[in-house]
């Protein structure tokens, strides 16, 4: 996959991005989206499973995940992607953006590029985001991405050790 947009790419993940996505693991980037400080010991496992799951390009088989990066220097700067959320019977976006990268933009303008992407490309009528009540940076990413609120209420999700306060937001084609 490869998604063009004025500033980014967004690409297929590599094997030689491991060590810029541990990286910024470790500062906390992606804790949301289930990679912890450690992750650089799994990292190579999780790019191999990354790129068999977008070569075989079906949103219902569990994640598809893809790298964003400048496209002025190839930098990968983040995540973006989805993931079927088997509880709720929906596709939801992910995305993570590293933390020295953020505050640009570059975040709202992948998910719209992303967005576009995939409902050109699935027949899938909606897509879902689930933000932590607590991370209002990110709600009002999806936000400017043009998703809207549909409610609010504890959710577990995947990566929480017990319920937390989340927004549930939806984008329909």
């Amino acid at each position: 996959m490869q998604i063009k947009t004025d500033r980014l790419w967004l690409r297929d993940v590599r094997p030689e991005d491991g060590p810029s996505l541990a990286e910024m693991a470790r500062d906390g980037s992606f804790r949301d989206i289930g990679f912890d400080r450690g992750c650089g010991s799994w990292m190579a496992g999780w790019i191999a499973e990354a790129r068999q799951l977008a070569a075989e390009d079906d949103p219902y088989a569990g994640y598809l995940a893809y790298a964003v990066t400048r496209k002025e220097e190839d930098a990968i700067i983040g995540l973006i992607g989805c993931s079927y959320y088997e509880d709720l019977r929906q596709i939801g976006v992910t995305y993570g953006i590293g933390a020295k990268y953020r505050g640009r933009g570059y975040a709202v303008e992948a998910l719209r590029a992303y967005t576009g992407y995939f409902f050109r490309h699935y027949p899938v009528p909606r897509l879902i985001a689930t933000v932590r009540e607590d991370n209002v940076p990110s709600w009002r990413t999806v936000e400017k991405a043009g998703f809207w609120l549909v409610e609010k209420k504890r959710y577990q999700d995947i990566n929480d050790e017990q319920p937390e306060w989340y927004r549930f937001y939806e984008k329909a084609r």
